[in-house]
């Protein structure tokens, strides 16, 4: 019925917002910007009318969980980086049916979601950041997707994502983008440091391995990537401990997946984090690779080093 026309990977630096404003950061950050407004242009030109963000930067210790509320609006200061993002504006419109939707075949498949559309949880700037270049004029509803996951594990992630494209396809009557909200490598530069990495990453073995990456994607080497990806996000310090990459993979079909990425923001460093803006082509695929639910069939005790 529905249609998930298009994947991407997306920066939400803060220091996109203070680009904005005046001062000697002003600019700086005008290639993300751009990269952003052309994927929404993107999401126009294919009749997207919601966005489905995978957001690193909600945090939960339980569950997956489907922010979508009729409609959000309000003043973000980011209690991370108070002095980048203050008194952000922000206002757009949530899809509750969607978002429930969502929700329920997530559970189906065997990952425990939970849909909130009567709250006042607001989104988290992995989502506000993007909407800001992306949805000003307020075209496209919103839903974000809890991705800082402390207790999940990856396979289930996966699962979500997968999960997730066929309540869209096969019960929604609309057209929907996914986006994995999050960097590559995300080990910040040390306090005091900052100012000195504004424009660079952490430290060569981290660009190396997040370049290295970015090349599996663009020669569609998916079987590696999602191999690796567990240690990846460990000792890449993965955002999020990498599940929106995760969610976004399986909604693409996991090692099974044919396409290859398209760079719109080349990678670039952020106070230490490395980070892009990457199209990822929606392509059809059965879904055999995707991995089987974990959380809800374990048995016990795990090791949490075992959980990604």
């Amino acid at each position: 019925m529905g249609k998930l026309a298009l994947a991407a990977k997306i920066t939400h630096v803060p220091s996109m917002y203070l680009s904005e404003l005046p001062g000697p950061r002003h600019g700086s950050r005008q290639d993300a910007i751009a990269g952003h407004m052309e994927i929404g242009r993107r999401c126009r030109e294919l009749g997207v009318d919601t966005i489905v963000v995978f957001d690193t930067h909600w945090l939960v210790n339980a569950n997956y969980h489907v922010n979508c509320g009729r409609h959000f609006k309000g003043l973000y200061t980011s209690n991370e980086l108070p002095h980048f993002i203050s008194n952000m504006e922000y206002e757009f419109p949530g899809n509750p049916e969607l978002g429930q939707l969502l929700a329920r075949v997530a559970n189906e498949w065997g990952v425990e979601t939970l849909a909130h559309d009567r709250t006042t949880l607001a989104p988290e700037y992995g989502t506000l950041v993007p909407m800001r270049y992306m949805n000003q004029d307020q075209h496209f509803k919103v839903i974000s997707v809890s991705a800082l996951c402390q207790a999940h594990y990856l396979n289930d992630s996966a699962r979500l994502g997968w999960a997730l494209r066929q309540a869209v396809e096969d019960h929604y009557d609309g057209t929907v983008a996914f986006f994995a909200s999050g960097s590559l490598s995300h080990r910040f530069a040390q306090n005091g440091l900052a100012p000195e990495y504004a424009f660079r990453i952490w430290s060569p073995f981290l660009e190396t391995l997040d370049r290295e990456v970015i090349r599996l994607w663009q020669h569609g080497d998916w079987k590696t990537f999602c191999g690796m990806l567990p240690e990846y996000a460990a000792k890449g310090h993965g955002e999020g401990f990498m599940h929106d990459t995760a969610m976004l993979l399986g909604a693409l079909g996991w090692s099974a997946y044919e396409g290859q990425a398209e760079v719109v923001t080349p990678y670039f460093g952020a106070s230490g984090t490395g980070q892009i803006n990457a199209v990822f082509p929606v392509t059809p695929v059965a879904g055999d690779a995707i991995p089987k639910a974990q959380a809800s069939s374990a048995e016990g005790y795990t090791n949490v080093n075992q959980r990604l």
